[in-house]
């Protein structure tokens, strides 16, 4: 029995505005999908597949393609994404090495 995955609507519509926008970005640049699939070392399948926002694309291939049509995820020009891994690894070395749900409460009010 195949189990089909359910995602959030936000998201969905995430994933189909990044995909737009390196389908945007690949025309900006007089690319044919051959040609950014080529660049990409993928299939034009999986390429279009990308571009019309398929939540079963692999997130490494999705991020490669939007590098190189020039679409910055995280990156700003205030602080590069290096600093963003920084900052974040920074934040996680102050919390809890693991993590634990909460104690239950014993209910001894006979």
């Amino acid at each position: 029995m195949v189990k089909t995955r359910t995602y959030s609507d936000y998201c969905v519509e995430a994933t189909a505005l990044l995909g737009k926008q390196i389908k945007l970005g690949r025309k900006q640049r007089k690319w044919t999908e051959h040609d950014l699939a080529s660049r990409a070392n993928i299939s034009r399948a999986t390429l279009q597949k990308i571009e019309k926002g398929d939540l079963s694309c692999a997130i490494g291939l999705v991020f490669e393609v939007a590098n190189l049509v020039g679409i910055k995820l995280f990156d700003s020009e205030h602080m590069p994404l290096r600093k963003h891994i920084e900052r974040v690894d920074d934040k996680i070395a102050l919390l809890p090495k693991y993590v634990r749900q909460g104690s239950q409460v014993v209910d001894d009010d006979f």
